[in-house]
């Protein structure tokens, strides 16, 4: 896992009027976010933070994790 203190600070966006925001050049750049790609927005109510994520890596973060749990499944199954 990254370490979480070795982040960048890309700077700050307006929420414009119907609520969208201006992805800046360096962040689509350094992540390689293309026009049209899918975002997915995780975040806790109360924290006041959120992030967005590729929904093509949480997608498969999403199949990894449903197979790790398959695998603890069987094996907590094996000890019933």
């Amino acid at each position: 896992m990254k370490n979480l203190g070795e982040g960048k600070f890309f700077g700050s966006v307006t929420v414009g009027e119907r609520g969208q925001v201006v992805i800046p050049a360096d962040v689509r750049k350094s992540f390689k976010i293309k026009s049209g790609d899918k975002l997915v927005v995780l975040g806790k109510p109360g924290m006041e933070m959120f992030s967005f994520i590729p929904a093509e890596n949480f997608n498969q973060f999403l199949g990894e994790a449903a197979k790790l749990f398959s695998k603890l499944k069987g094996k907590t199954s094996q000890r019933a």
